[in-house]
């Protein structure tokens, strides 16, 4: 998917002495801005980003929700972990993942063993004020905001649990794609 002809060590993190590589998987519950910090952060270290989803979508020929509707979650929750583990990854490459994705099967301690893995964390009730269009989103699409701030409580006192496995755990509000690379540089 990725033109990677490129790539190598000395074009990755090149605004800096000390540079990043290998595979970075951004995790967090839906609207923590998984894709949107991917994109800033691939952009940063000149190095392609994935998004799980998107891929999905373009290899299925179907929407989220319609594969839901057609498969009901275990099938798109299969779906998922079989791309995650298939997909043929750049040597350098920002993954952005499903919010569900990281708690289902052993697909955290994949992530773990095959890359950096980020949890961008967020407040329930930021969550709620990012999550305006929710009919693309098969889990949260009937609900009003009070209702959905109970289902994220809900969602995160499950997730926590697979979140907080990733290598690096980030606060998401205020984040942006250069206090993500200083991040994962102090980590380095």
């Amino acid at each position: 998917m990725s033109n990677t002809n490129d790539m190598n060590s000395e074009n990755v993190g090149i605004q800096s002495e000390q540079s990043i590589s290998g595979i970075i998987f951004l995790v967090g519950y839906m609207g923590c801005g998984k894709s949107t910090k991917a994109k800033q952060l691939a952009h940063r270290l000149n190095c392609p980003v994935i998004d799980l989803d998107a891929e999905i979508v373009t290899k299925s020929g179907k929407t989220i929700a319609e594969y839901f509707a057609a498969f009901g979650e275990s099938g798109f929750r299969d779906y998922e972990s079989e791309m995650l583990k298939t997909f043929d990854y750049p040597e350098t490459c920002v993954v952005a993942t499903g919010g569900g994705l990281p708690c289902f099967f052993d697909n955290m301690e994949w992530m773990n063993a095959h890359g950096e893995t980020v949890y961008l964390q967020m407040e329930p009730a930021a969550l709620v004020s990012r999550l305006h269009n929710r009919q693309k989103r098969p889990l949260i699409k009937d609900l009003d905001d009070e209702q959905l701030l109970v289902f994220i409580r809900e969602k995160l006192q499950e997730r926590d649990p697979f979140y907080t496995q990733a290598k690096l755990i980030v606060d998401a509000f205020d984040l942006d794609g250069e206090k993500l690379e200083a991040a994962l540089k102090t980590r380095a």
